[in-house]
């Protein structure tokens, strides 16, 4: 599990560029100081975004239901699962506006993805 990339995926770099192109904002990229380490960060708005991978961060998908019968596996998603709410919660509390978007939203729905963080960064 060493040599999976927890930041810098292709479509996390892909999606950064295009709303480096949307926005006239600054912005900084996997900022490791705020509490569960933001993919995009628009400080000034205090704006967190996360981009969730599908099968790390647990959305379904029928091609890893046999992954899924494993414990192990079973287990370290829905842990997963509730870092990502524990720490969606925490950054809400202390003022925060924080967006989640799933891979397959960012390279399916790119456009509105970001229509939703120009909104919110304005």
């Amino acid at each position: 599990m060493a040599k999976i990339r927890s930041r810098d995926t292709k479509f996390e770099r892909e999606f950064i560029v295009s709303l480096g192109k949307a926005t006239h904002k600054k912005f900084q990229a996997n900022v490791v100081s705020i509490k569960g380490k933001p993919d995009i960060v628009f400080q000034k708005d205090k704006v967190c975004i996360f981009l969730d991978s599908n099968f790390w961060h647990g959305w379904y998908c029928p091609r890893w239901k046999h992954l899924l019968k494993n414990d192990f596996w079973r287990e370290k998603i829905e842990n997963n699962r509730k870092r990502d709410r524990k720490t969606t919660t925490y950054l809400r509390k202390n003022g925060w506006i924080v967006l989640r978007f799933w891979e397959h939203q960012i390279k399916s729905e790119s456009k509105i993805v970001t229509d939703k963080i120009l909104k919110a960064i304005k």
